[in-house]
């Protein structure tokens, strides 16, 4: 059986919010997300993703890279942002 703990986007979360000019907190974030039509997204939520205690699913993943301005792939550490 294949089990993952957390997520794999934990700490490219966390950069993208601080690469943000000016960085956004993880409750601007959440803002943003609810802006894009996931309602549910909270600054609790976006804190769970980064501390690695919550899985992301598909849509919330790419809601993440669309509200951070990055790929996805970036944002599992596929790619690196200065490719």
């Amino acid at each position: 059986m294949f089990v993952i703990k957390g997520n794999i986007c934990a700490d490219r979360v966390r950069l993208g919010r601080a690469l943000q000019q000016p960085p956004i907190t993880q409750e601007e974030l959440a803002m943003k997300i609810q802006l894009l039509g996931f309602e549910d997204m909270t600054k609790l939520i976006i804190s769970r993703i980064e501390k690695n205690q919550r899985h992301v699913c598909d849509a919330e993943l790419r809601v993440l890279a669309k509200a951070l301005n990055v790929s996805m792939e970036w944002l599992v550490g596929d790619v690196n942002i200065f490719e």
